[in-house]
């Protein structure tokens, strides 16, 4: 496959998530950074809070069904003006939001910029596959990049009070723009064409795609890590602050070390691939996650929750997200080194829809002020995820 890759790329790992990173944190950021001023937005935009809770729909809609658009788009004509591309639209959309001053602007703003963010996600991922497919990088890589897509839309929210605060609620927008672009600068004259050279002159092998069986079975895997987190982040606030009585700042204390237990997990991540390989660490996390959910089920049984009971159970999940995650990607677009980012937009769209759909689905079935919702989501995908690559492995068997 190397004959495929440009030549020119080149970077250390440090200086390729320097590069990379900055389009994953934007893409995280802008979905909810501003939940803080939601309720004054109506009165400064003249406009109904329906239309500004529309914005915070519309953008995680857009960034999730973009990615069927801008994957094809991407082996077509390239990575590169993928990523710059989504990059642009998406800081110069940041800057009109922050001097809008229609509601209806602001809601197609909005629109353009979740494009953007979904572009650039898209070609970011797109590069990755190309250039780290076969090296133990990669997985060091999507864990990082995991790990931002799960927290950093939790902590959005604390920075954009405290610039809101501080600044007013525009300048949250004005600070994503100008992040933008100088992300978009720093990449401009960096980013190198990766696309293999077979894949324009093909056409995106959609069928193909969802007919393997290895990218249904990690693309399962994908989703219920994430899915895990999304139902963690979304009971939290209920479980800790309106049961347990914790404070704002004790929540997000909390929060910020579950993150912190991914963001470690990833450090030996690339070990662990090279002992175990990619099922190994399927396997692995997968039992880790469903070990903490019954860990937590167990404590839950018999104490209300709190730090002990509910945060450091899910510490042990969030080592099993991220030994999941780091090698899905290449365990579900292994096949398709000519189709990456159509391959790539269908993984995280069916990803999206699993984790909004099942995993809104746990919450509402189990009372979402206990813990509940997430031992079942997590202990029931888990599950899935390990039978189907055992049925995976006797079919190739």
């Amino acid at each position: 496959m190397s004959e495929n890759k440009s030549p020119t790329w080149g970077y250390s790992l440090p200086s390729t998530l320097l590069l990379m990173v900055p389009f994953d944190l934007l893409a995280s950021l802008a979905m909810d950074v501003y939940l803080p001023v939601v309720p004054q937005m109506p009165a400064a935009l003249v406009t109904s809070p329906t239309i500004i809770q529309l914005t915070l729909s519309v953008y995680l809609l857009i960034l999730g069904l973009g990615q069927l658009l801008f994957g094809p788009l991407s082996d077509r004509i390239g990575r590169r003006p993928v990523v710059l591309g989504g990059a642009g639209a998406f800081a110069l959309a940041s800057l009109l939001l922050a001097i809008t001053s229609s509601g209806g602007q602001f809601l197609v703003l909005r629109v353009i910029q979740a494009m953007g963010a979904s572009a650039a996600l898209v070609g970011t991922f797109a590069t990755v596959r190309d250039v780290y497919a076969d090296r133990p990088e990669s997985a060091t890589i999507y864990g990082v990049f995991s790990a931002i897509l799960a927290f950093v839309p939790a902590l959005g929210p604390i920075l954009g009070a405290v610039v809101a605060l501080t600044l007013g609620w525009r300048a949250i927008f004005a600070l994503l723009g100008v992040i933008a672009v100088l992300a978009l600068v720093r990449a401009w004259p960096r980013w190198h064409e990766t696309r293999p050279r077979a894949a324009s002159k093909q056409r995106p092998r959609l069928a193909s795609i969802l007919r393997n069986g290895a990218f249904w079975v990690y693309t399962l895997g994908f989703g219920t890590a994430m899915g895990s987190f999304f139902v963690f982040f979304s009971i939290a606030p209920r479980v800790l602050m309106d049961g347990a009585g914790w404070s704002q700042m004790a929540f997000s204390l909390a929060f910020a070390s579950a993150a912190v237990a991914m963001i470690l997990t990833t450090r030996v991540i690339p070990a662990c691939v090279k002992r175990w390989g990619i099922q190994g660490c399927f396997v692995r996390g997968s039992c880790t996650l469903a070990t903490g959910a019954m860990v937590l089920a167990a404590l839950s049984a018999s104490t209300a929750p709190g730090f002990v009971t509910f945060v450091m159970p899910m510490w042990l999940m969030c080592v099993g997200i991220v030994l999941v995650v780091s090698v899905t990607a290449n365990g579900a677009l292994g096949d398709f080194a000519d189709a990456a980012g159509t391959a790539v937009a269908l993984y995280y769209a069916i990803q999206s829809l699993i984790v909004s759909g099942v995993g809104t689905l746990s919450v509402l079935m189990f009372n979402g002020a206990t813990p509940w919702p997430l031992v079942a989501y997590s202990l029931a995908m888990s599950t899935a995820s390990l039978v189907g690559l055992a049925a995976l492995r006797r079919r190739s068997a």
